[in-house]
Order: structure tokens, then sequence, then C-alpha cells
């Protein structure tokens, strides 16, 4: 599918990534673009449409499906990290809470929506993940197991979708120049260039974006001897 005259719906819109993600399919001829976050009051990019949406709240996901019947590009942007190994005392609420962000909200947001691009044609979802789908890392392992998990749904819904016409594009990054990594020393990469690879698999049907050499290198590794998610960290 193209950018240009598709409808597109993105999730955490307010900054970071989902920000980038709106002008990215503005500059690239969007005919419209709904820019969603839980306080739309904080949606100040010109020339969306704001949408008040908590992703962990099934009734606004479906409110906000019925509303946008136009929609024919799905990004599942919104996700938060908590930053907590398995055994922590906190570690459970962690999970809890960042699964109902990170995989139960794009899960939810998946079905409410898929009707939708069905009858405008098929689209497409993109689902954004990370380098952390296939490795954990000590401080952020909670994390991790719910990228793993909107990974597998990722891989699951590619399947059952096809057949309605629906392309869905997992997008792998590491660290990128936005607040949830402010606090990690060394290189970044810029959202906005994460936006623009991701545009350009969805327009050229690809079913992954691996956006920077750290991602390349730990997919790499999987086939490793020892594979990269065994080594030690």
């Amino acid at each position: 599918m193209k950018i240009k005259d598709s409808v597109v719906f993105i999730t955490g819109a307010n900054r970071g990534l989902g920000l980038a993600y709106a002008r990215a399919a503005l500059a690239a001829g969007a005919k419209k673009v709904y820019a969603a976050a839980r306080d739309p009051k904080f949606i100040t990019l010109e020339g969306v449409h704001a949408v008040a949406l908590d992703v962990t709240k099934p009734e606004q996901v479906e409110a906000a499906a019925r509303a946008c019947g136009d929609v024919t590009l799905l990004v599942n942007n919104a996700g938060i990290s908590r930053g907590s190994g398995l055994l922590s005392p906190e570690a459970m609420d962690t999970a809890r809470a960042e699964f109902e962000t990170n995989f139960f909200g794009p899960w939810a947001l998946s079905r409410a929506f898929a009707p939708v691009l069905a009858k405008n044609g098929g689209g497409a979802i993109v689902n954004v993940l990370s380098a952390l789908s296939w490795i954990s890392l000590p401080g952020a392992a909670t994390y991790s197991t719910s990228k793993s998990a909107t990974w597998s749904l990722s891989n699951g819904l590619r399947n059952e979708l096809r057949e309605q016409g629906t392309q869905v594009v997992s997008v792998h990054v590491a660290f990128m120049d936005t607040d949830m990594a402010s606090h990690v020393p060394g290189d970044k990469t810029s959202p906005d260039d994460v936006a623009k690879q991701t545009f350009a698999a969805v327009e050229a049907g690809l079913p992954e974006v691996l956006a920077d050499a750290v991602t390349r290198q730990v997919k790499q590794g999987l086939v490793a001897d020892p594979p990269a998610y065994a080594a030690a960290r």
C-alpha cells in the first residue's frame, strides 16, 4: 500500500516515535492522520486529528474503531518500560502493566480495527517492537517478555489477516533518541529515521524492519552458537 492518500491511526502519538510517525505520514501525503494519546491536549502537531485513547481500556479501543471507520493503516506504537528484572520484588506488577500496554493494547487495537481495514481494502498494521523482543537485559527483563510476546502476536496476526489482504509489519529497534531511552548513554537512532524506514517497508510489502545496526546484529545472533539470547549479559 501507499502512504500517500492513506488514513493513518497512530497510538502514543504525542511524543517520541509516535510523533515522528505522525510527521512522516503527513509529509508522505496521508489523507488523514489520527493521533491518539491518553490526554489529547498533548497532541500539538498541526494537521492531525487528536483522539483520546488509553490502549489499556477496551471500551476506548472499541470507541476509536467505531469513530475512525476510514482507517487504512494502524500503527501500534504506544508502549511503556518500567525497568525491572524478573526476580525483583515488583516484577509481577511491573510485567502486568507492561503487558497491558505493550501486548494487550496492540492486540485489542488490531482486533478492533481488523474489520475496518478489511472494509477499506486490507491496508496494514504496524507493531512497534524492539531488539529486546529477542534478547533480555537484566534491567529490562519484564519489558523484554512483553515485546517478545508481541513479536509472536505480530506473526500470528500476519497469518490470520493475510486472507483479507492486511499486511502486518514488525518494527524492531534498539535505543532511540526518545524519553524512554533518555537515561541510556551512547548513540541512539533518530525516531524520524525509524518512521521513514517503517513507511518504506509498508510500501514495499515487507514483514519486518530492522531499524539499526544493533538490531541487525542481534537478529543475526539468534543463529549463532551459542545464540545471542543465551549469552551472559
